[in-house]
């Protein structure tokens, strides 16, 4: 009796093991997660989006506008206001290897975007040209997993060397369900927390997933800048000449 005893405390033993091993090898990486998070939200092959602008004051004051963005695989982007009148033109491109233009109607001139000025606010919104920017986080950023809460990763990404930001670090906080990101915390050189970017009312179109509303919160202006999409259009095979600096001022 004496000698099954033993015997099964050793193969329970065994087996508690095994599985903590097995537990451990299976662990998702931080880099994964972040990988799959850059996957999801660039997942189409590109990208037709028509979006409503909300910008509230810290009185509750409401400014409307609305634009067109389109995105080309993960590094492609260009956006164009709509109205009202006086933005009307405006627009933004975003190109591989941090090459970003600027086009303003009332000067009918392109100008390229100096990586110091990246941090100035696009047209008057919360979003910095560096937020507009098509890219891959795990391109920018080195991540570390701080901890996982039951429905999020939250990661920490710290620039890479040679890597020209505004930010010091990111806290972002990714789906375990989907891995799609749905709060990323902005910090300054400082290393303080200035603004905060939200993504809800995330929904699957065809095999895509999308937030049809996202905000920046700017917390030391207290004011918020709300993008909410009314349209949108995946795999049109939108051509390569819409990201040029010619179709920026068309």
């Amino acid at each position: 009796m004496k000698k099954i005893t033993v015997l099964s405390l050793i193969i329970f033993s065994i087996s508690i093991f095994l599985s903590q091993g097995l537990s451990a090898n299976n662990q998702i990486s931080a880099l994964q997660i972040l990988e799959k998070a850059d996957n999801v939200i660039n997942a189409p092959k590109d990208q037709a989006l028509t979006i409503k602008l909300v910008l509230i004051d810290k009185k509750g004051k409401e400014k409307i506008r609305k634009m067109s963005m389109l995105q080309k695989g993960s590094d492609k982007r260009i956006v164009k206001f709509l109205s009202p009148a006086d933005q009307k033109g405006i627009a933004f491109l975003s190109l591989p290897k941090d090459v970003m233009y600027f086009y303003l109607p009332a000067f009918k001139k392109v100008r390229r975007i100096a990586s110091h000025v990246k941090n100035t606010k696009f047209a008057g919104t919360d979003f910095s040209y560096e937020d507009m920017e098509a890219i891959r986080f795990a391109d920018k950023y080195n991540s570390k997993l701080l901890k996982t809460e039951e429905n999020a990763y939250v990661l920490q990404l710290d620039p890479k060397k040679g890597i020209k930001t505004e930010y010091s670090k990111l806290i972002m906080w990714v789906r375990t369900d989907n891995f799609y990101p749905v709060m990323i915390e902005h910090y300054n050189k400082g290393k303080k927390l200035y603004k905060i970017m939200r993504r809800s009312k995330i929904e699957k179109i065809n095999e895509y997933w999308i937030s049809k509303e996202s905000e920046m919160e700017d917390l030391r202006k207290k004011h918020k800048t709300k993008m909410i999409i009314s349209d949108v259009k995946f795999d049109s095979n939108l051509s390569d000449a819409k990201f040029s600096k010619r179709y920026l001022s068309r």
